[in-house]
Formats: structure tokens, C-alpha cells, sequence
């Protein structure tokens, strides 16, 4: 029973999170935000919206272990098995792309989360922090991303980039539809997710904390699995690298920042001494590819892929 109240939890925070990003992009486009303004924020936001709630329900619920376990197992996945299988199917040309900045702002969330976290408990100013930074650095990428955007401007004939979930076409009413599912599976999900995750750890007489790594994680980090390994397949490893850096910057300063308020979030020993460390050095891997301009090979894949079996098999 556990275990289908975490998988159907897991299915409807997946559909949720899908029908309020749909419904919200089209929403802000028919009320006229710019396309380039919906993609930067509605977009993350709503993409990131499982492990949002997941992480504010477990941290009302007194399991901050789960909370942290969450956003700290996902950004080891998003680089170690988000890459790493889309890299070993098909290989990711990474070369063709340049995400040094982006990749800058993604070390520098990871080091300021772990400085933080060894202040812990997570509370009030530690959210203002991580929240502060997460403006700064999307003021950073709309100002980048609105000169890119003015020097590569469409010439006749040719089409805007695409958002996703956009449909110009999609009627009012639709679009309603898809912000109340939304809005209800999101939270209903996270309580049935959370609820079967605790209940597995009793059955098993394993820590939330394992659960959050790895269950959950690997769970709420499917969304962005399916993308990379479409973008992989397509050649668009901009679209595969940016997905990753990208999730893990806000799993970092939007989600633990937002989670902050409502604690204080006590971090257990073990991430402190082992769990953010595998994290940073996940992050660092990226270097060679991010700054050396390789690509990320099918061997290379094999090797993301083995080291994250292997810290699955360290956890248990």
C-alpha cells in the first residue's frame, strides 16, 4: 500500500506540475507578459513545482530529512544520472554550447548552500539569502538572454524559439482547466508521495533521509531525465546541459530558499558529512565538459551513470 500511495503520489505530482506549466505559460501570454520573461520564470517555476512541494509538506510535517534529502539527491542526479544515461544512449555534444556562466552560478548556489548548511538549522535568513541570490542571478539571465535574443533577432521567415507548453491556439477555458488541476494534484500528489515515501522507510527500517536521496529524488528528477534524453537524441546538448545546470541552481536557491520560511530545517550529520560533498563534487565533474568544451561521449556517460549506481549502493 506504501508503495502505490508513492507511486501515484509521484504520477500525479508529474501530471500536475505538466497541466499548471501548461496553463500558466499560455495564461501569461494571453495577458501579454513577454515570451522571454514566461520562459525564465514561469517555466522553472512550475517544472520545479513537485520538489517545492514536497519539500514545504515535509518540512510541515516535521521530516525536514526528506525536505533536504530531496533538493540534495536531485542535483546528484540531475548531473550523475540525467546526463549520465541520455550521454550513454546517445551521447551529448556538449562542445557545441557555452554555459560558462550559467555553469559560474550554479557553483557558486552549490557553495553558498553548503556554507549555509554548516550554519544550520535552515530558518528565515538563510531563505532571504538563497532567495536574494536566485533574483540576482535571474535578473543576470534576463538581461543576457534579452541581448541574445536583440543581435539574434528572426529574420524573415524564420520562427521565434519556441516555449514550452505554448498554444496559441488553446481556449480560456483549457487553459482554467489546466491551472485548477494543477493547483489540486500538486499538493494532493506531494501528501500521497510523502506519505508512502515515510511509510517505506518504517517497512524497511531505512532513514527519511535515504528515502528523500533516493526515492523522492529520482522521482520528482523524471521530468528532467525525459528532456535531456530528448534533447540528447535531437543533438541539443545546450538544451541537455542547460536543463540540468538549471534545475539544480533553483533546486538550491528557489526551493530551499522558499523551504527556509518555514522552518528552522535541522540538516542531518550524514548530508553534512557526506551526501553535500558527493553533490559538490557531481557539480565539478561538469568542469572538463563545461569549460574544456568536450563532449559528454557515451563513455563518458557509462562513468556518470556507474558513479551514481555507486552511491545508491554506498546509501543503502
Amino acid at each position: 500500500m506504501d508503495t502505490l500511495l508513492a507511486a501515484g503520489g509521484l504520477i500525479i505530482l508529474l501530471l500536475a506540475g505538466d497541466a499548471i506549466v501548461r496553463g500558466a505559460v499560455n495564461l501569461g501570454l494571453r495577458l501579454g507578459i513577454p515570451a522571454l520573461i514566461v520562459s525564465l520564470t514561469i517555466v522553472a517555476f512550475g517544472t520545479s513545482a513537485p520538489e517545492l512541494l514536497i519539500a514545504i509538506k515535509s518540512a510541515l510535517e516535521g521530516v525536514p530529512a526528506l525536505a533536504i534529502g530531496n533538493v540534495v539527491g536531485s542535483n546528484i542526479a540531475n548531473v550523475l544520472l540525467v546526463l549520465g544515461v541520455p550521454a550513454l544512449i546517445f551521447g551529448i555534444n556538449s562542445s557545441e554550447c557555452d554555459s560558462r556562466k550559467t555553469y559560474s552560478f550554479m557553483l557558486g548556489a552549490t557553495g553558498v548552500f553548503i556554507v549555509l548548511a554548516f550554519f544550520g538549522p535552515l530558518g528565515f535568513w538563510h531563505g532571504v539569502i538563497l532567495l536574494a541570490l536566485l533574483f540576482a542571478m535571474l535578473a543576470e539571465a534576463f538581461h543576457s538572454a534579452r541581448n541574445h535574443r536583440r543581435d539574434c533577432a528572426c529574420g524573415p521567415g524564420e520562427a521565434p524559439e519556441e516555449i514550452e507548453g505554448a498554444d496559441p491556439a488553446m481556449p480560456g477555458w483549457k487553459i482554467a482547466l489546466f491551472i485548477v488541476l494543477g493547483l489540486i494534484g500538486l499538493p494532493l500528489g506531494a501528501q500521497l508521495l510523502i506519505d508512502g515515501a515515510l511509510g517505506i522507510a518504517s517497512d524497511l527500517g531505512i532513514s527519511e533521509r535515504v528515502i528523500g536521496l533516493t526515492l523522492v529524488a529520482i522521482g520528482t528528477s523524471l521530468p528532467e531525465l525525459s528532456t535531456t534524453i530528448m534533447a540528447a537524441a535531437r543533438k541539443r546538448g545546450d538544451v541537455a546541459i542547460g536543463n540540468a545546470i538549471g534545475s539544480n541552481m533553483f533546486n538550491l536557491l528557489g526551493i530551499m530558499g522558499i523551504t527556509s520560511f518555514f522552518g528552522p530545517l535541522a540538516i542531518p550529520p550524514e548530508i553534512l558529512r557526506f551526501d553535500l560533498w558527493v553533490m559538490l563534487a557531481a557539480a565539478l565533474i561538469l568542469v572538463p565538459f563545461v569549460f574544456g568544451r568536450l563532449n559528454i561521449s557515451r563513455i563518458w556517460g557509462a562513468i556518470l551513470t556507474i558513479c551514481y549506481v555507486w552511491y545508491i549502493v554506498v546509501l543503502f
